[in-house]
């Protein structure tokens, strides 16, 4: 049980890792303040705006620490031994969520690439995300922990939208030969709902897990 446990968290730890390298090497590039490479080559005609190239930067350069804050939340391990290091760390993926990461994310979905199809997709994920990491933090305030770890769970799963969005542009670039707008409209979509469903399964089955773990205690009795 214990290796089993370890082994979950130290395959899930390196997949944290890999993505933020990942995060890491697609956004070095912006800190040279250039608007004329990778992504914002799509961009230039509305780069000019300036509520935009805010919310561009805002938003790539909180993604690091929240992609790493929010996986040390799930680590049981972490949060036994650095109880008040995890509530301090859960807080600032909260805020950086809520007051940076959501609204610049708000602002970059009306400009989605794609049309508004995909436009749709990214405000609806913007608005779960923003949503699903309050509830977060309201039920942990209320000491509802069930509660809390679903959402941040909910969260979580969205906040990896990031990462499953470029893979699924990779293999379907890779593999498959889509009309390139139709492409992007199937990977605006299928990067967080795919996510969520997986998220909700999840829930489910810690759920079920622990409705059982208390008829087991309730008959031992």
């Amino acid at each position: 049980m214990l290796f089993d446990s370890l082994l979950k968290t130290s395959l899930f730890a390196l997949f944290i890792l890999f993505a933020t390298y990942l995060m890491l090497q697609i956004t070095l590039p912006y800190t040279s303040g250039q608007l004329d490479i990778d992504f914002l080559l799509t961009k230039q005609h509305i780069i000019h705006l300036k509520h935009y190239r805010f919310a561009f930067y805002w938003h790539i350069f909180s993604s690091l620490f929240v992609l790493l804050a929010g996986a040390v939340q799930f680590s049981r391990q972490f949060l036994q031994a650095w109880p008040n290091l995890h509530r301090w760390i859960g807080r600032g993926y909260v805020f950086i969520i809520l007051c940076i990461s959501g609204p610049s994310a708000m602002v970059m979905s009306f400009y989605g690439n794609g049309g508004w199809n995909a436009r749709i997709s990214f405000i609806l994920l913007t608005s779960l995300w923003w949503w699903f990491t309050w509830m977060a933090y309201q039920s942990a305030r209320k000491g509802n922990i069930a509660t809390h770890g679903a959402f941040m769970l909910r969260s979580y799963a969205l906040t990896l939208s990031a990462i499953t969005l470029r893979i699924y542009q990779f293999l379907l670039g890779s593999y498959f030969l889509l009309e390139p707008v139709f492409q992007y409209r199937l990977v605006a979509w299928s990067s967080w709902l795919i996510n969520l469903l997986l998220a909700e399964v999840l829930i489910r089955w810690w759920r079920g897990k622990g409705r059982s773990q208390m008829t087991e205690a309730r008959l031992a009795r």
